[in-house]
């Protein structure tokens, strides 16, 4: 007997099992967590000294910023502070003229193309070059002067007053103007900025049956307009930040005080604060710096175009980040459940809705599964297709040369290769690529023997179950593990399958956006949230916002 068992223990594909049982699981899972340390800042696993860290960040500061250096009260003086920051460039121009009855020397700075010139001379050059009686030369001080322009003289709507060099660099390259006037070492800020910009319209990647049809544009502060036209809560707050050592891009920081959670907006605000890189184009950006979890291929913070979609958020108790030239807003914290839904699922009746929401879940497990069960299904475990079935599909791969594996790669890649070239040509072109380049090629690969019919079937289905994700980016996270899964089945079967799902259900189940749990309301179990999540019940019972946001003001209705 014990001859039996030490033959049976010394046998290598036992042991090669249960390495990839649980050793392989196990040391992959140590591996992303040792990288998700490091990447989380931790100076010492990177071999960087955290002073000599941040002695390097204030010197790139140092550099790349205008020094604070305070104005006074010689005009000369200070443009020439000011051309030599910015002067050696063609579109910053600088008028000087004479002022009131006292011919005092003005200038104002701004950038050509930024600032509405006509406006500029109507309500800013024009009346201190006529005034004749308010900048009177009568005991007339540097307080009287800078109250008399601010409250008498200049017509803008926005007048601000600063004091450093940095300062008003910044609000000039911004599309601001700035007034210098002899005597005073304060200058004054004009809010001129010429309002070009892409007209509203409804986002292209987030298409509704039913719903509004205004999207979000570049312009930072008429996107905002379109929230603060739908949100009249005095609680709702904007808080802005510059972001960006050399591009200084506007970024505003978005809530509804009294309803959000604060250790949320508090934990947002650090994450932002903590942001040191010289340049920011795109929220995507802000995206990866503010993440949890970099090695995750599922995004951890939601994206959208569509301001319907950040009303909802904020009102559930969100934060949501807006960067000045991109349309895409952010959402934090987001889930797995969220990812999945549409703002039209809250227009339509339940019903309907939530039949929806059951097929966008079908179509995800299609999507990530549907060609690993077929490698796995030709290549190991040929006893579970019923006899019919198998019959045909033998008939179906009779010349093909390729395995099944190299036969899905072959066709997976080519999809790929196929969306990615409709997403980059001109839309016309581009759907035309798609339609007729996957009909032409699948038609001839099947012809020439190179793949069998019933993979072209698959990978087409695969392909349209992928298209029903609501997200763009949770697309992408299972079209990556979806070449991973096929691996997997053609290495052990419908054993690498599991083995690879329960890898994606652990890391799911420990993966955090923000403080909330991925998978939530699931894990923890949240039973109150389940009313809106696979299904969406009615209306009127869903009185309350979703526990795992710990909203302050938790009552819908």
């Amino acid at each position: 007997m014990l001859y039996k068992v030490m033959a049976y223990l010394i046998k290598p594909d036992i042991w090669l099992g249960a390495f990839f049982s649980f050793a392989f699981p196990f040391g992959v899972s140590r591996v992303f967590h040792w990288l998700e340390r490091g990447s989380r800042g931790n100076s010492r696993w990177l071999g960087i000294n955290p002073k000599e860290k941040a002695q390097k960040s204030f010197i790139k500061q140092e550099i790349s910023q205008p020094s604070s250096i305070p104005f006074t009260a010689e005009l000369n003086h200070n443009l020439q502070a000011m051309k030599e920051i910015i002067g050696h460039n063609s579109d910053v121009l600088f008028r000087q003229f004479k002022a009131g009855p006292l011919k005092w020397n003005a200038a104002v700075v701004y950038v050509d193309g930024l600032v509405d010139k006509m406006a500029l001379v109507e309500q800013v050059i024009k009346p201190l070059m006529q005034d004749q009686g308010i900048l009177n030369p009568q005991n007339i001080n540097v307080n009287a002067l800078n109250n008399s322009i601010m409250d008498s003289v200049v017509c803008c709507a926005e007048v601000k007053e600063v004091l450093s060099l940095d300062d008003c660099v910044h609000e000039v390259l911004s599309g601001n103007a700035a007034l210098f006037m002899e005597g005073t070492a304060n200058v004054f800020i004009l809010g001129l900025t010429e309002g070009k910009e892409r007209a509203i319209e409804e986002p292209l990647t987030e298409a509704v049956v039913r719903g509004p049809r205004d999207g979000f544009v570049e312009n930072l502060r008429s996107s905002t307009v379109l929230l603060r036209r739908r949100i009249k809560d005095p609680g709702f707050t904007i808080i802005n930040y510059t972001v960006g050592r050399r591009s200084r891009t506007n970024l505003s920081l978005m809530y509804i005080r009294g309803l959000t959670n604060p250790e949320l907006v508090k934990e947002v605000q650090e994450r932002v604060e903590r942001i040191d890189i010289d340049v920011i184009l795109e929220s995507g950006e802000i995206e990866q710096l503010i993440e949890d979890n970099v090695l995750s291929p599922f995004p951890q913070a939601q994206n959208t175009e569509r301001p319907d979609r950040v009303v909802s958020a904020l009102m559930q108790g969100r934060v949501v980040l807006m960067t000045d030239g991109t349309p895409f807003a952010l959402i934090v914290p987001v889930t797995f459940n969220i990812l999945m839904t549409s703002p039209e699922d809250y227009y339509e009746r339940w019903l309907p809705a939530s039949l929806i929401r059951i097929l966008r879940t079908g179509a995800a497990f299609i999507a990530l599964f549907l060609p690993a069960l077929y490698i796995a299904l030709i290549s190991y475990n040929h006893g579970l297709i019923p006899a019919k079935l198998v019959i045909s599909i033998a008939a179906g791969r009779e010349g093909v040369p390729f395995p099944s594996i190299i036969e899905a790669l072959i066709m997976e890649v080519t999809l790929e290769l196929l969306r990615e070239a409709g997403l980059r040509l001109p839309k016309p072109i581009g759907q035309a690529v798609g339609i007729v380049g996957g009909l032409v090629i699948g038609q001839a690969a099947v012809q020439a023997a190179i793949v069998s019919p019933i993979m072209v079937i698959v990978v087409a289905l695969t392909a349209i179950s992928s298209f029903a994700f609501p997200q763009y980016g949770a697309g992408i996270a299972v079209r990556i593990l979806r070449f991973a899964m096929m691996i997997s089945a053609a290495v052990l079967g419908l054993y690498g399958i599991i083995l690879f799902y329960i890898l994606i259900t652990v890391h799911l189940v420990k993966l955090k956006s923000f403080g909330v749990y991925y998978m939530s309301p699931f894990t923890p179990l949240l039973p109150k949230d389940w009313k809106d999540s696979f299904i969406r019940l009615p209306t009127r019972i869903l009185k309350r916002r979703p526990e795992m946001n710990k909203a302050q003001d938790r009552t819908r209705q």
